[in-house]
């Protein structure tokens, strides 16, 4: 009776995880200690799966115990890598657990690059293993009933957390073994085996048959139900249907019995007798029905001596009315069992490879977070840069402070001559020109790396459809065009960025171009400068004036704004604040992270007072300009004016503006420079991104392309149709035992077969050819010959119409020989004789006797009554 049902192991091919995760940790992380932790790790979970796919594993607890671990390890892993078909793309591929293959098309297999689809796999392996270990548990032993018991429960939680998570884990239909209403029976058979298993525990405990009854009823159900889901599905294997009907009859017979015990002990003899008689139709039944897989033969024995006695005492004593099954009062049902719930970790001794790793959520909050931050940054700095610039334009407008350094109107005014060095010390117009000529170097190298990844995605993504409008519906993976649309978009987004890179790099030129000549008057020598510059007349009569103490004044207190603003902007900077416990912390309590809320609240905190600071510096220059506006309109009209003064001043404005210009244009070409390099990183990682992709889209293509070719070579090579009749052997009609004759082959050869023929028994007469019939005639029954019985075959019955094959047969061809009728003496009038192969046994004459005198030859048609006979008769 104990014969339990367990699940074969699905089978996986090799994945190298090593290549694709440290790719990943490597451009996610910095080098360090941190990133060699994770390196390391990849490597240990790589063992771990070889150690739990890559080799026959033993039905042992500890084997279950190592599977258990990686699908912990790929909980664990899942938030914290993006696996997915367009960024990191693993291929896992699972063989059926219940297809046997075939000889040319191979096992149904399924190929997919989802991390979900490898733990629903790793999960029906668990659950596969803990059916094996349970069912190798002693039943005579209670510890390993208890054993059982965990063990099914555990493969029926499995099952079921299968069965609910395997369609939105997947994004395509799953191989049979493991859709939903597979999972769902096998669930459904687990938890009615652990049911059983409790039933075996309470008989052994020799509980009250009440509760063993409950039990045994529950069980039986638990049959049933399981019974019903696979009846009329073809997704387990045919061993299975009949376990299931055979346990179902079992267990309700147990019921039967022992509630037929407790019928007893309530002085129902009556109904003891009715439920004994129906537990022994029930394994009446599984005997006739199933004995080829379970045996129900001690069972038997007990129903039937139960049922013996029972009869007995009730005939001679009690003479209790037996009721019929149907009027029975239905037995009560006691379940025990109930599916493990899938609570990862599932292990004992899982320990997380990626502890410190932080999950994906965060990740993506933390760049989010930064780009904030760095938007801040950006804002802030940019709005003092801008002021400054502001600020050198009006001054250089006014030309200030060389206004008032140039009162002599003859030298170098002291500003200039700084002006003039530190352009020299920077390199002049050569370190310019030098930056100018690198842009479109590498403007192209970029250009030239983005056009290479979306040319790899052009030519998968063609070949994706040629092969699609090929094969149409079996060509189910997802479309490139739909995988693509977040890389093209990216590769759209870095296009533009180029693009605006470029009108930005156009604006930079040209604005050197416009200050090249001051530029390059600046980088003369000290004499060359001061002759360039027109002189004026004196105004001596200014220096030491109120307006100029003044001027100056206002001047030192801009220098000093800023100078503050230098040291702000690198305090901006060097702010920090690590979010990702604030991330964790809110995943954990949450379940999700509301990232704006977060990063605005902690932008705030940690940038208010900056915002304040910035407000208050751009206040203080505005305030400071209009002073110095104002009294250099006074400054102005105190100045003796004329057309050399005037030149002298503008020439002075414009080396002022070209110092300045000639500072901004430098940052824009080490920035536009830093862009550039920093951009050709992102896009090698995009290139990367792209190649992996693409190179798994090969893959998975390589493989659907196996499967497809597979699923042809299994497919028939043409349409059913049905077998002509010439094709098939006509039965022998039953006739009378009498002389027929022996059975030849149509073929010359075998020459050892006629030599080993014992000595023949003598030829009938020669006759000659036979008359010409009807169809109807050739039909037409023989008389029943009488005679001798004989231990020759009888003729086979003629076909109704003369046919033939369609092809000429040939030596060693099992089929039918149209021979000409002058040729064989022995067709009897029929147009085509079916090939059936002699076998010489020792003793048997090739050919039978003569009929006995006034018998004709059986099976040659009879002329009409009313004519002399045609053949002589003996």
């Amino acid at each position: 009776m104990a014969t339990f049902i367990s699940v074969p192991l699905k089978k996986s091919s090799e994945v190298d995880l090593v290549k694709p995760l440290s790719k990943f940790v490597t451009a996610s992380y910095p080098a360090g200690d941190e990133q060699s932790e994770y390196l390391r790790a990849v490597e240990e979970l790589n063992k771990l799966r070889k150690s739990a796919l890559g080799r026959p594993l033993d039905k042992h607890e500890s084997s279950l115990e190592i599977l258990l671990r990686y699908y912990d390890q790929l909980c664990s892993i899942e938030p914290k890598f993006p696996f997915c078909e367009n960024q990191l793309c693993l291929t896992f591929t699972w063989k059926d657990a219940f297809d046997k293959g075939s000889l040319f098309g191979g096992s149904v297999k399924l190929s997919l690059a989802s991390l979900g689809y490898e733990k629903t796999c790793v999960l029906f392996n668990c659950a596969a293993l803990a059916s094996q270990i349970a069912t190798e548990q002693n039943i005579d032993n209670d510890e390993c009933l208890k054993a059982a018991a965990k063990y099914y429960q555990l493969a029926s939680g499995a099952f079921s957390h299968i069965k609910d998570t395997v369609l939105s884990a997947l994004s395509r239909e799953p191989t049979m073994d493991i859709c939903p209403e597979t999972v769902g029976t096998l669930s459904t058979i687990m938890l009615a085996q652990a049911q059983e298993v409790f039933f075996l525990k309470a008989t052994s405990d020799r509980m009250k048959d009440a509760v063993i009854a409950k039990l045994a009823n529950q069980a039986a159900d638990f049959y049933g139900e399981a019974f019903k889901q696979c009846q009329y599905k073809d997704n387990l294997p045919k061993e299975v249907l009949p376990v299931l009907a055979a346990k179902h009859c079992i267990m309700q017979a147990n019921a039967e019995l022992h509630q037929s015990i407790l019928a007893k002990q309530k002085k129902r003899f009556g109904e003891e007798i009715a439920r004994l008689q129906h537990a022994a139709e029930l394994v009446k039944t599984v005997a006739s029905r199933y004995d080829e897989y379970v045996s129900v033969k001690d069972l038997t024995d007990k129903i039937n001596r139960a049922l013996t006695a029972a009869k007995k005492d009730n005939d001679f004593i009690y003479h209790d009315r037996v009721p019929e099954v149907k009027d029975l009062e239905h037995i009560g049902k006691a379940a025990l069992v109930k599916a493990t719930a899938i609570t990862p970790p599932l292990s004992q001794k899982f320990t997380d490879l990626f502890e410190k790793m932080v999950p994906m959520a965060v990740q993506q909050s933390m760049g989010i977070y930064g780009q904030r931050k760095a938007d801040t940054v950006n804002r802030l700095v940019g709005m003092m840069r801008e002021a400054t610039n502001l600020c050198n334009g009006v001054l250089a407008s006014l030309n200030l402070p060389a206004a008032l350094e140039d009162l002599s109107g003859d030298s170098i005014p002291q500003s200039i001559a700084e002006k003039s060095r530190s352009i020299v010390g920077q390199g002049g117009l050569q370190n310019i020109e030098k930056l100018i000529r690198d842009l479109p170097e590498l403007l192209t190298r970029n250009r030239e790396i983005l056009d290479e990844s979306l040319k790899m995605l052009d030519d998968e993504e063609t070949t994706d459809n040629e092969l699609r409008s090929k094969f149409n519906q079996r060509w189910n993976r997802t479309p490139s065009g739909d995988l693509y649309k977040p890389l093209r978009a990216e590769g759209t987004n870095f296009r533009n960025v180029l693009d605006k890179a470029v009108q930005a790099d156009q604006v930079v030129r040209d604005r050197y171009n416009a200050q090249c000549d001051m530029i390059a008057l600046l980088c003369k020598p000290e004499n060359e400068l001061n002759a360039a510059i027109p002189s004026a007349n004196p105004t001596r009569t200014l220096q030491g004036s109120e307006v100029v103490n003044v001027l100056r004044s206002l001047l030192a207190q801009l220098d000093e704004v800023k100078k503050e603003r230098e040291t702000l902007e690198g305090e901006i900077k060097a702010v920090t604040f690590d979010m990702s416990t604030a991330f964790l912390k809110a995943l954990a309590q949450d379940g999700a992270i509301n990232e704006e809320q977060l990063s605005l609240s902690q932008l705030d905190q940690s940038y208010g007072s900056y915002n304040h600071k910035v407000s208050a510096s751009l206040s203080k220059q505005e305030e400071l300009l209009g002073q110095v506006q104002t009294s250099h309109q006074e400054f102005s009209s105190l100045k003796q004016s004329n057309n050399e003064a005037n030149q002298r001043e503008e020439v002075l404005k414009k080396l002022a503006s070209a110092h300045d210009s000639y500072v901004e244009i430098c940052n824009n070409l080490r920035e536009g420079t830093k862009f550039y390099n920093d951009l050709t990183e992102i896009l090698l990682k995009f290139q990367n991104k792209c190649s992996d992709i693409v190179f798994a889209r090969k893959t998975e293509r390589d493989e659907l392309l196996k499967e497809l070719q597979q699923s042809i070579a299994r497919e028939p090579s043409a349409p059913s149709f049905n077998v002509p009749a010439y094709q098939s052997t006509p039965a022998a009609p039953a006739l009378a035992p009498g002389p027929t004759p022996a059975p030849r082959t149509v073929f010359a050869q075998q020459p050892q077969q006629v030599q080993q023929q014992p000595q023949q028994k003598p030829q009938p007469p020669s006759r000659p050819p036979p008359p010409s019939f009807t169809p109807q005639a050739a039909s037409a029954a023989a008389p029943t010959p009488t005679g001798p019985p004989t231990s020759n075959p009888p003729p086979a019955a003629p076909p109704s119409q003369a046919q033939g094959p369609p092809y000429p047969t040939y030596q060693g061809y099992q089929g039918f020989y149209q021979m000409p009728m002058g040729y064989n003496p022995y067709a009897y009038g029929q147009y085509n004789m079916p090939y059936m192969p002699y076998q010489a046994a020792p003793g048997q004459g090739g050919f039978p006797g003569a009929p006995p005198a006034g018998q004709p030859y059986p099976g040659y048609p009879q002329q009409p009554p009313q004519q002399q006979p045609y053949y002589p008769q003996q």
